[in-house]
């Protein structure tokens, strides 16, 4: 018999970072990917939009590629697929829902048309090419529709929770299958990979249900008061559950955000959202209801400076004005590294006399993610020979390996890896091989992958320090100036109040341009880099700051 391959597991996203999820398993002259997320920008990625990851190892295998499989539908899964699919050709596996919130995302990209869909149900196998075999199996989160996967290879079975929790009461749904984690385990799992967010949080995660008893408590006692809840669009457990306190204390729902709209119109179409007739009304509606009377679902419960909630704490929604008579609930967590823009919405609310209610306050917000003792459980049930956490930063992987030496791994078998690793397998044995092309393409406005490092430095430089421009004429063969220099600064100096100092930087510029002219004639280059470090150096010497020196010559 011929030799088997080794079974391959390349993250290209979702390591030592929230969201950017992408995982590619490849066997051979084959390979499939794991979902195809989002992240979002850094403090320091300035001007940037979103990051997704580099999928320059996908393109390059392109012919291999048998199908990419979705395990929910939040952005940190499906938000680079209308990038990634600009450049990759694959038929997308997904449940109703999930594929739903894909069109959706397509079709506002115009590449709806260009691509193949297929839907797949919870219990349902599918066969990608001749040594992929998918089983989708149900499980809890913060979306409806969320499946782990069992992926069968010619090596062993791989099983990815994707991102989950234990809920034994969960919103419009049935209960995570366990026995079916249980019979994998029996039958032999080679590797689980599974989901670290909440790898630091001890206990069991709370029950979406307690949520929704708390949203009817403070409905109840808030019954003169109009109601705004922020929560992400995709939440659609928690969006019933606004509903379902709405329609209990007979009050009007409206919807403010073009994501909660479009997920919200697209959840009612596919039968994941349910309403009484006459509950929802459009936002132009509000004025005709008392405060007590109403509900409004939002978007911005991150603080994100464009989204509706943001816009009407600043007084700048044109259809939304809050006051004393507001109360606001922001169900959510900040995510890591949204701190101080939540805290700057909640500060700007209640300088407004607006009621707010946060998680610290009340029980408005539950994770999807599994606590501790769940990790263990879905450990215990798969009896994995090899682990890999996956789905966290650094600090959460290590967290999870922890776990999993408790529940009896060995650390030789558990593999910590970074973005861009290789972990190869047989039914034996693992090792980590080596590295592909990987990182973070980052999405600016129309522009994919077109700002750089490079640029995002200048971004920085000019944030932190200005920029001066120095402008002057000279004579076509370069021996005089003819005009100039003239200096504007942006971001540096106000030039008004510091004429002085302009006027040193104007004689400090036509000192270096005629020294350089005196010794070079009229290489341009020259000059500017004269011009440049002379400057940089006179107005460090003078403010102890570095501006951009940007010199532009005029040929007279």
């Amino acid at each position: 018999m011929a030799k088997k391959e080794k079974l391959k597991i390349i993250p290209l996203g979702g390591l030592d970072e929230i969201g950017k999820n992408l995982t590619v398993i490849e066997y051979a002259d084959e390979m499939i990917v794991i979902d195809c997320g989002m992240g979002f920008p850094d403090d320091d990625m300035l001007g940037i939009d979103i990051v997704i990851p580099d999928t320059s190892y996908l393109v390059k295998n392109q012919e291999k590629l048998r199908g990419i499989v979705l395990t929910h539908g939040h952005e940190d899964h499906i938000g680079a697929l209308p990038y990634v699919l600009r450049n990759v050709k694959s038929t997308v596996y997904g449940t109703k829902l999930t594929l739903g919130l894909v069109e959706l995302k397509l079709k506002e990209h115009g590449i709806l048309s260009e691509n193949t869909l297929k839907c797949v149900k919870a219990g349902s196998i599918i066969k990608l090419g001749r040594h992929f075999k998918v089983e989708f199996i149900r499980t809890n989160h913060s979306i409806a529709d969320s499946v782990a996967l069992a992926i069968k290879t010619p090596v062993g079975t791989v099983v990815h929770t994707g991102d989950f929790k234990i809920d034994p009461t969960p919103i419009g749904g049935e209960m995570i299958d366990l026995g079916r984690f249980g019979e994998l385990g029996k039958r032999g799992v080679l590797l689980l990979m599974s989901d670290s967010t909440n790898a630091e949080r001890r206990g069991f995660t709370m029950s979406e249900r307690t949520v929704g008893e708390k949203f009817d408590e403070i409905f109840k006692n808030n019954h003169q008061k109009r109601i705004i809840v922020a929560t992400f669009s995709s939440n659609i457990h928690r969006i019933q559950q606004v509903i379902n306190a709405a329609v209990k204390t007979k009050r009007r729902v409206a919807v403010s955000g073009r994501s909660m709209l479009n997920v919200l119109e697209v959840s009612k179409e596919l039968g994941y959202i349910h309403m009484p007739e006459g509950t929802l009304i459009e936002l132009d509606e509000i004025g005709r209801y008392r405060p007590g009377q109403l509900v409004i679902i939002t978007t911005g419960s991150q603080g994100e400076p464009m989204s509706a909630l943001t816009r009407m704490a600043f007084s700048d929604h044109k259809k939304v004005e809050l006051g004393k008579d507001d109360l606001v609930i922001l169900s959510s967590n900040p995510i890591p590294g949204n701190e101080k823009p939540v805290s700057r919405l909640i500060n700007e609310l209640l300088r407004k006399d607006v009621n707010v209610i946060y998680e610290s306050l009340a029980e408005v917000h539950v994770s999807g993610h599994a606590c501790s003792e769940e990790l263990k459980i879905i450990l215990g049930l798969t009896k994995p020979k090899f682990f890999m956490p996956v789905h966290g930063e650094h600090r959460h992987l290590v967290c999870h390996e922890k776990i999993a030496e408790t529940m009896g791994i060995s650390k030789k078998n558990i593999f910590i890896n970074e973005t861009g690793s290789v972990l190869e397998l047989d039914s034996k044995s693992a090792s980590v091989t080596g590295q592909v092309q990987s990182g973070n393409v980052l999405v600016d406005g129309y522009g994919v992958g077109d700002v750089g490092n490079i640029v995002l430095r200048d971004r920085k430089h000019l944030g932190e320090d200005g920029i001066i421009i120095v402008f002057f004429g000279i004579t076509r063969n370069g021996g005089t100036i003819l005009s100039g220099p003239d200096v504007v600064s942006r971001g540096f100096v106000y030039v008004k109040e510091s004429d002085d100092l302009m006027e040193q930087v104007k004689a400090c510029a036509a000192d270096a341009i005629n020294n350089a002219i005196n010794k070079n004639g009229a290489d341009h280059n020259t000059i500017k880099n004269n011009v440049r470090n002379r400057l940089s150096d006179f107005l460090y010497e003078k403010t102890k700051r570095k501006p951009m020196i940007l010199p532009v010559i005029m040929e007279l």
